[in-house]
């Protein structure tokens, strides 16, 4: 079975602990074949810490400053060199130990683009199994 290799990029700026526990879920997983790359927009708020704290687990981090998260991401595809992006950013978790192994292992997995459904851990909001053009419109104004 072919195992592809991912880039997981994570994008964070003062949410040290969102960071610490996207740092956790990650390398926590069953599945290895990835790089992490951590693109940090120079936060002051114990971030940096964190990510010296987790340096053995992170293949590429940064802490400079940027012009938004859309530049913070394209810093973080430019340094990637997986086959697959996954953007997992501060303060996300996969869902639990086998997540990437799940999906990228998947016996119909053939997809270019996968998109991931999402739980909130404490709210109530709820989405449709199907999305739709019209979801997205009244969803986003």
């Amino acid at each position: 079975m072919i195992r592809p290799f991912l880039s997981i990029v994570t994008i964070n700026y003062n949410n040290c602990i969102g960071l610490e526990k996207t740092i956790a879920s990650i390398i926590s997983q069953n599945y290895r074949n990835f790089e992490f790359l951590v693109i940090d927009g120079d936060s002051t708020d114990g971030s940096k810490v964190i990510l010296a704290k987790n340096n053995d687990g992170i293949n590429y981090s940064i802490s400079e400053p940027d012009t938004g998260i859309y530049n913070a991401m394209n810093k973080g595809i430019k340094a990637a060199s997986g086959e697959y992006l996954l953007f997992l950013n501060s303060g996300d978790v996969l869902n639990g130990v086998t997540a990437l192994e799940n999906f990228i292992l998947h016996p119909d997995f053939v997809g270019d683009i996968i998109y991931g459904d999402y739980k909130f851990e404490k709210g109530e909001k709820v989405y449709p199994e199907y999305l739709t053009p019209l979801f997205f419109v009244r969803s986003s104004l």
